[in-house]
């Protein structure tokens, strides 16, 4: 039989501590949405009575019907010294009306006693009462035991009373949590495993970053008994972060053969980390494993031949099983064949010795030559080749534009663009504000080609990079401009060159609206083929 493992994502609790991530209401709804299509067991919302946004959020779920998740309140144990019934915060989860609710109690005896100040024997009775009162309102209980590593290896009669407590109440998943995310995984290993072997209840993991083993330790967690694993999708999360479960997900799938999310959902998971990832406003991080953009990426001539003769040789897994997809670089180093192979996928018929191929070439090795760089700009190399093979067309005229830049009294924009542009023999006048002339060109560029391209109104700047090229030359120096951008689906990055900083962004810009442009043009075409 299967071994299967439970998926309980907390980004919209853990990952809105992440510092810079701020959800509103229906943020939260979006993603709720995504990872429920992925197919995760839990979602954990929130806290009801924290603030007035997840009581609204609580509100509105009511009447959200999911297909695959649960959906989880998260709180505390009743206070010291009360009843449970007299405690506002339990009441508030009640009124989340949730079929989950997450308790969280100390197991550290040091927290019991320095941080909550009160005894040892209180903070059981507070565990076992809480989880009891849930579970008479017929609640699913898990119990998320803070600090527990750290607590039994300062105390491990009183951890372990602690999970007592919580499964004499009745919790059906005890979490043991790694709260300061400072252990090592043999640590996590032997702790788990003594747990597991002592109690009959599912058994949960819950890491933190702060020592960057937070995937590392989960497995271990896992192969050590846990059946139930606590995460947020990329890692967001307070100080460092928590387990990234986009890491962990195809980790315990593809390689232990541990059912996380359904099979046919695998595929999502790089879709559901672009989308998530937007919605949290936060800059992707393209290095992570499975999911990111340079996750299948390759760039020296020797790895990209053994990648094209047998994909297991530089790969650990096919990037399709997660819905990514292999990446070939563009670079000095990348080889005849790489840059052949791109050609390719615009021009079947191209051969080695054709001159087309040739002029391809002398041209990548003239740009590179005067301080272009193609490695981290894949979309301008493949606009070069389709103007050296006859394949492109502009979409657009530039026919002025103006940059207004000014010192601004108190915070706000610091620059202004007026641009024309024509199309198709239109012209269309538009101005912009931004912070600094790049931004305020690009936006003004986007609004002005929205009018006759509505598409555009979904592609936006994510990375923006300027470095000088040839510092000697002081401020008469080249710079290399390097943008990125997406449409909340895909991601891609261009490349501009020049002495003047605004041209050289101005020629990344353009290359980035025709390559996006392009891209949703052959779409349509193949639709309609």
């Amino acid at each position: 039989m299967t071994r299967k493992v439970d998926i309980f994502d907390s980004t919209l609790r853990d990952g809105a501590q992440a510092e810079g991530i701020s959800f509103s209401v229906e943020d939260k709804l979006k993603i709720v949405r995504t990872l429920d299509d992925l197919g995760v067991a839990y979602i954990e919302a929130g806290n009801p009575g924290s603030n007035p946004k997840d009581i609204e959020f609580f509100e509105r779920m009511r009447h959200v019907k999911l297909k695959n998740a649960r959906l989880a309140a998260f709180g505390s144990t009743r206070r010291r010294d009360i009843t449970v019934e007299e405690d506002s915060n339990v009441q508030s989860l009640l009124s989340a009306g949730t079929p989950v609710i997450v308790i969280f109690g100390k197991s550290w005896d040091f927290h019991v006693k320095e941080v909550i100040r009160t005894t040892l024997e209180e903070n059981l009775n507070m565990i076992r009462e809480t989880v009891a009162f849930f579970k008479k309102k017929k609640k699913e209980v898990i119990f998320d035991a803070e600090h527990f590593y750290d607590g039994y290896k300062a105390n491990p009669d009183y951890a372990l009373k602690a999970l007592n407590a919580a499964v004499e109440g009745g919790a059906d998943c005890i979490v043991l949590c790694d709260t300061n995310g400072g252990s090592f995984p043999s640590e996590i290993y032997e702790i788990t495993r003594k747990v597991a072997e002592s109690f009959k209840v599912k058994i949960g993991i819950h890491t933190h970053n702060d020592a960057g083993m937070a995937v590392a330790n989960t497995i271990m967690a896992v192969e050590a008994g846990a059946s139930h694993v606590q995460g947020t999708y990329l890692g967001f999360g307070e100080r460092c972060g928590n387990a990234n479960l986009s890491t962990i997900i195809p980790n315990l799938q593809l390689k232990k053969g541990i059912t996380c999310i359904p099979q046919d959902r695998l595929a999502m998971l790089t879709h559901a980390a672009r989308k998530i990832s937007e919605i949290s406003n936060m800059t992707m991080n393209e290095r992570d494993p499975y999911v990111g953009n340079s996750a299948f990426a390759h760039k020296g001539g020797m790895h990209i031949d053994g990648v094209a003769k047998a994909t297991k040789s530089f790969e650990h897994v096919d990037p399709d099983l997660v819905g990514n997809k292999r990446r070939f670089l563009m670079s000095e180093v990348a080889g005849r064949r790489t840059i052949l192979d791109k050609m390719r996928e615009i021009c079947p018929s191209i051969t080695k010795e054709s001159r087309e191929a040739e002029a391809v070439i002398n041209r990548l090795k003239e740009l590179e030559h005067n301080g272009y760089q193609f490695e981290g700009a894949e979309s301008s190399f493949e606009l070069i080749i389709r103007k050296q093979l006859g394949k492109y067309q502009p979409f657009f005229e530039l026919e002025s534009f103006k940059l207004i830049t000014e010192q601004p009294s108190k915070p706000g924009p610091s620059a202004s663009a007026l641009i024309k542009v024509k199309v198709e023999g239109r012209s269309e006048i538009t101005a912009a504000e931004g912070d600094g002339p790049v931004h305020a060109l690009d936006r003004a560029l986007r609004k002005a080609l929205e009018v006759f391209y509505p598409e555009l109104s979904s592609v936006h700047l994510t990375d923006f990079k300027v470095r000088v090229i040839d510092s000697e030359s002081a401020t008469a120096a080249k710079v290399r401009v390097l943008i990125e951008s997406t449409d909340g689906e895909s991601v891609w990055s261009t490349v501009g060159v020049s002495t003047d900083i605004i041209e050289a962004s101005w020629t990344a810009l353009v290359d980035s609206i025709e390559y996006k442009l392009i891209k949703d043009l052959e779409k349509k075409i193949r639709v309609y083929m």
